[in-house]
Formats: structure tokens, sequence, C-alpha cells
């Protein structure tokens, strides 16, 4: 192999400076990864062994320690080579092994799919958290440099990556109040989901900075110049908003460029706590601040432990920024957050304020144990990790942080399950508001609670609720004081759903039924799956694509070879349709709309009044599937493909994918490539980060058709096709 630089050298020279660190431990990692990934290389071309030293040097710059870096180099050595976890505890401790098997059990995490092994994985992944956070933070900095190389990947691959990494790695890195680290993967993330967008907040930003550098030169000068002689130890500092700051307030938001007040911020570091108010007081009087537009996160800290003040002012010429206060420590704990704890070694009082900023981590495993479904852990999971909080009183003065657009029954359930569960109403700064009420920052809430007997929570507020912790509470409850009537309920509501979708089974054969759906889902018994049903746990009306299959497949009856009325008739020649009907010429004969019949797939007619033949697919939900003994035996007739038919006939496909950008672009193409026509296609969200399209084109077989949806279903993101029908 060609020489070439992974850069090892530069960095251990650094790590041999720092007495700190084991640099025996971390070359002897270096040596093992270097030997295990000898042969591999990475999309770029360039040695795989590249990677692990980039990861590394991420770690060494955040401060991370000994174990955590050797565990860098070698996180890959045991999912991509011949290496073991054994292999690895011999040569390198517990810890370093801990790490690694954290690392390699996360393996790669897409968000934004309904799989059940994807939504173990997660579980697992916050498992490993939960005994050490060391696990995600070294993902964190895997995540971050396949980020930056992510230009070598496929388009959709760019795509996919980056959403996962905004829904889900940049959220973590804030909880983890690690700030260079959500900041760069949100930025990279928006510059290949929405390239358009990113490109005109940067040219925004550059002709901002050009004037900005200016004026925050100015500003930062006449501050200077207060604060010399009243304090001794003081930093100021200057920057512009990061491009995913901007787009979110923009592009989600509806906000217009103008009406982002903190394009620009100053950013002053002090001694002590008193220092940070003291200054706040000189900067409001050297500026006017905007009313409504002060935070003090130094009494109430954000959960990833931030502390500062942040005020906005007006210059003199009516520019708007941002000033934030805060001490030394306080800068440590923004810039590096948890990571802080190894970098600065912050003692017992470090210890506690990081164990307090794990809670969240905590939380989300009990939600886990209690999501009934895939879908259940995820939006659980996305929706406890928003990035936006508010900080809400209780009257006692405690606070409590919740995802914006949390309801007054969230913060309930956020004291407590019983304060939860025994909730009646509650009161906003003294005043009555309805339970669907959204709390603000800075609002005191009292929650309203009952003793009487019976009382509970009611099945509504799992649409109202916005956290998964207080989803998991109310649906624990309903398991644990409902049992019965949720079996009642949710026996009655997969009845319902089965009967609307035609899936009739009776008897044994039905309970058998229901038993096998009940164990696809993990459930004991078909007792416990009724009672998820019964508390909301589970919508029957998303499971019933994989219901109809398994039905249609193994379950649905086979009809008798011989089951057309035995009408004496000649076989007629085929129609312009290609379809031959027995003893019936010159009949107007049209394809049924609700099933959109194909040559090659077993067909029937159906005589209309008035309106000639209809034919219809035999398993066509409108067949009855014993037509010897249906209502009108006399009106269903033998019908056949001819041999020779060379005709194309419309179909239509209901395509369920995952809502990311290009998936109908992808589809297009697909069929495009293939030269099949295209007559209309329909996208629309339906909900959880889906989207349904709805294609209709044209089709010569069942056979062509069958070739299409195979090469459909390889399209990132897509997981389900159903057979539709032509619109009326």
């Amino acid at each position: 192999m060609a020489d070439y630089n992974d850069g090892f050298d530069d960095f251990f020279e650094k790590v041999k400076q720092n007495k700190q660190y084991d640099s025996e431990k971390i070359k002897k990692a270096y040596d093992v990864a270097k030997a295990a990934h000898k042969d591999q290389k990475r999309r770029s071309g360039e040695p795989y062994i590249m990677h692990p030293v980039a990861v590394a040097k991420i770690l060494f710059l955040l401060g991370m320690d000994s174990d955590c870096i050797a565990a860098a180099l070698l996180h890959d050595v045991v999912e991509d080579t011949e290496y073991d976890l054994k292999f690895i505890r011999k040569n390198f401790g517990a810890d370093v092994e801990l790490l690694v098997d954290g690392v390699t059990k996360l393996g790669q995490i897409p968000l934004s799919t309904r799989e059940e092994v994807q939504a173990e994985n997660i579980r697992k992944m916050f498992i490993a958290m939960n005994k050490d956070v060391r696990v995600i933070i070294i993902k964190l900095a895997d995540r971050l440099h396949n980020m930056r190389t992510l230009k070598y990947m496929p388009a959709y691959k760019q795509r996919e990556k980056s959403l996962e990494t905004l829904e889900f790695y940049a959220p973590i890195a804030h909880r983890l109040g690690i700030r260079a680290f959500k900041e760069e993967l949100e930025n990279t993330a928006i510059f290949y989901l929405d390239p358009i967008a990113y490109k005109e907040i940067s040219n925004s930003l550059s002709m901002k900075r050009e004037e900005g550098e200016v004026f925050l030169g100015d500003i930062t000068k006449r501050i200077d110049d207060r604060l010399k002689g009243k304090f001794q130890n003081y930093s100021i500092t200057s920057r512009v908003k990061s491009v995913h700051g901007i787009f979110r307030k923009v592009y989600i938001k509806g906000k217009s460029f103008e009406e982002i007040y903190d394009i620009y911020a100053v950013r002053i570091i002090v001694d002590s706590m008193t220092d940070c108010y003291n200054v706040l007081g000189i900067v409001h009087d050297m500026f006017k601040p905007i009313p409504g537009r002060f935070k003090d996160y130094i009494s109430t800290p954000k959960p990833n432990m931030y502390q500062s003040l942040h005020t906005t002012v007006l210059s003199e010429t009516g520019v708007p920024f941002e000033i934030q206060i805060r001490t030394w420590e306080m800068h440590r704990t923004a810039e590096f957050g948890i990571a802080a704890h190894w970098k600065y070694k912050l003692g017992s009082a470090g210890r506690q304020k990081m164990d307090n900023g794990l809670q969240w981590i905590h939380q989300i495993l009990e939600t886990g144990e209690s999501a009934d479904t895939a879908e259940d852990l995820i939006a659980n999971i996305k929706g406890d990790l928003s990035v936006e909080e508010v900080y809400v009183f209780t009257p006692n003065g405690d606070v409590k942080s919740l995802p914006t657009g949390s309801t007054v029954i969230d913060f309930a359930y956020s004291i407590h399950s019983e304060i939860g569960n025994k909730m009646t109403g509650a009161k906003v700064d003294g005043r009555i508001v309805p339970l669907d009420y959204e709390v603000n920052t800075g609002e005191i809430v009292e929650i309203l609670t009952s003793n009487q007997q019976g009382k509970g929570p009611s099945r509504d507020w799992l649409k109202i609720v916005k956290t998964g912790q207080a989803r998991s509470k109310i649906r624990n409850w309903f398991k644990r004081e409902r049992r019965d009537e949720n079996i009642v309920d949710g026996k009655a509501e997969v009845e319902r759903e089965l009967k609307r979708n035609l899936i009739n089974l009776s008897g044994a054969k039905y309970d058998e039924f229901i038993k096998k759906i009940a164990e696809k889902r993990h459930f004991d018994s078909t007792d416990d799956f009724y009672a998820a049903v019964g508390y909301g746990g589970i919508l029957v009306s998303r499971l019933m694509p994989g219901i109809k299959e398994e039905y249609n497949r193994n379950w649905r009856e086979k009809e008798p070879e011989q089951e057309f009325p035995t009408v004496q008739h000649t076989v007629s020649k085929a129609s312009e349709n290609g379809v031959r009907v027995e003893g019936i010429d010159n009949c107007l004969i049209k394809m049924a709309k609700c099933c959109s019949p194909l040559p090659g797939e077993e067909i029937v007619g159906f005589i209309t009044r008035g309106h000639g033949l209809s034919i219809h697919r035999r398993d066509c939900t409108n067949v009855p599937r014993d037509l010897k003994n249906c209502a009108e035996p006399d009106r269903w007739i033998a019908a056949s493909w001819d041999e020779n038919v060379k005709i194309e006939m419309q179909s239509v496909l209901d395509i369920y994918a995952i809502d990311r950008d290009g998936v109908v672009l992808d589809i297009t193409q697909m069929l495009k490539a293939a030269h099949v026509k295209i007559h209309s296609i329909n996208a629309r969200p339906i909900g959880d980060n889906n989207c349904l399209t709805t294609l209709t084109f044209a089709v010569a077989s069942k056979e062509h058709l069958d070739s299409i949806i195979k090469s459909i279903m390889k399209i990132t993101g897509v997981y389900h096709i159903e057979r539709g029908h032509k619109s009326k």
C-alpha cells in the first residue's frame, strides 16, 4: 500500500504532551485498528483507518478520557473484522470493551423507518447510554466525521443520513450540551436536505457578516470600555447565528429574515454569578432591552446543564442583537456539556450536575418499556428529544422543562404519575385553562386534582399530550385499572376493522388467526393484544396492510375449481379487451374499477343491469367467494383472458413510504427508466412522517405489474405497496 498520512502521528504527539492520558493504551489501540482495517477503504478511496483516527481526534479535542479515545480507535473493529470483544477486554480492559460493545450494538439507526428491529436498536442504544454516556458521545463523534465526508455517498444516502442526523443525533448532542457537535450536525444536514435554502441563508449571512463584523467590532469595543476597571478577568466575543438556527425560524416557523433578532450575538464571560448580574445592569444601561426577550438560564438551567443570561437589545441605529452573559465554569459546560465532566474534573458537585443532566435518558427508557409498537417508541423518543423546550414553574417555585407544545396534562405527569391520574383541571397564572392548553416559559401552573373513587385519565388525553412520558403513564393507568374493559373494547374494535376490510373468519379459525396476529406483535396472549387495542396502545388501522397480506396469503379459503353456474354456453371469441366470456358475443365489456384486472390474473364476469358485463379479478372484495350459493348466482359468469391478448391496461398502486425529500422523484425516475407510461400521480402525507403516493399507469400484464412492484419496493423508504382502484 502506498504511503499515506492518516493523521495519527501529529495527534499522538499532542496526546503524549498531556499527562492525563494513557498514551501507551491509545497507541496500542491504534496499532490494532490499523492492522484490523489494513485492507479496507472508505468510499472516498482513503484507507479506512483514517476514519477511526478522525473520530479519536474529535473526542480528544472534546477532552474525553483515554478509554473513550481507545474505544473510538477500535469502534469498528468488532463489527467489521475478525477481532472480538474478548480480545478487546483482554488487551484494553472492561471499560473499553463496554464502550466498543455499546457502539457496535447501535449499528445504523434509521429513525425514519418503521421496522421493529430498528426500534429495538434504538432501545439498545439508550440502555447502553444509561450504563455509560460515553457510548453516545463516541457515536456522535462517529456521525460528525461521517457527515463531514458525506459528499462521497450516493444522493439518496446523503438525504437519509441527513434526516436521521437532524431528527436524532443533533437533538441528543443538544441534550448532552455539546454545542459544537449540535451546530455542525444541523448545518451539514440542512446542506444536503435543502441545498437551495442553505445557499440562500448562507448568502444572506455572508452579506450580514460583512456589515456585522464592523457592527459587532464597534459594540464589543464599547462594552469593553465600560467593563474595564470594574471586572478583573473577563472576555468579550461575538458571532453570527448558525445556518440551521435561521433555517428553523425562516422555513419552519415562517419568519422573515428581518424578524430574527439574534443573528448577531455578543458573549461576555466573567468570574462569578454576581458579576453576571452586574454586567447585565451595565448593558441594559448602554442599550435598550427588547421587552419579552430576557431569559435567565442561571436561576433556571436547561436540562443539559446550560446556564447563561440572555437578553436582546437594540443599538442606537435600531439593530437588534443578543447578549449572553455567563461565568467561566458555565461557559465550559455550555461548550462541552456532559464532556466537561471529563475535561475539567468537576468534582462531586459536577458529577451530581451531570447525573441530573442525564435524567432524560432514564425517562426515555421508562417510556420505551411501555411502548407497544415500534411506531410508538420512535414517536415518543422524537417528541422527548425536541430541541426546543419551555420552562414552567410549580406554585412552590420548582421548575419543570418540557418540549415546546406540551400541555398542562404533560406538566401534571412530569410532576408525578398520581398527580396526572387524579387531574381534573389546571390554572395558569391563577386562571382556569382547558386541558389542551399549551404551557409557555415563565408561567406558573397549578394542577387541580380529585381523590374521588374511580377517577382517572381520559383516553382522549392520548390525543392531547406531547411527551412520551405522559402518554406512557396514561396508557399504564389504563393497562392496570381497566384491563377487562380494554379487552372488551379492543375485541370489538378488531372485529369492526376486520369486517370493514372484508376479512371473514369464524370460530376456531378466527381465534387462531387473531392469535397469530398477536404473536407477530410480540404479545403473550390474544387478551393482551385486545387490551393494547382497547387502551389505545395500538391502532388496528395501522396494522391492516400486514393483516390483509397475512389473510390473503395463508387464511383465505380457496375456491372450488368448478364454482360458476353451469349454463349451456359456447365459448365466445375474444372481445376488444382481450377477454373471452362463455356464450356471449357482441356485449359491452368493461373492466371493474374496484380491482382493475390485468391479463394473467384470474377473472370473472358480472352481468350488470343495463351496462353490459363487468370484469372483476377473482380475488376482488366485491366478488362472493362461493358463486353458486351467493345472492344472484345467475349473474356471475366464467371469463378468461385470450392467450394472445396484447393490450395496455390502467393499473393503480398505493405506495406507502417514509416522507422524505425525493421519494416521488425516485418513483417516477424508476418508471421512466422502465418505459412505463404514467397517467397520474398523487402524493400526500399521512402522519408519523409517512406519505402515500397513488400511482396510475399503463401495464401489459400481471407479470409486468409484479416486476414494477418489485422495482418500486427497492426504492429507499418504500415499505408497503397495495393494489388501488381507479377513481370513478
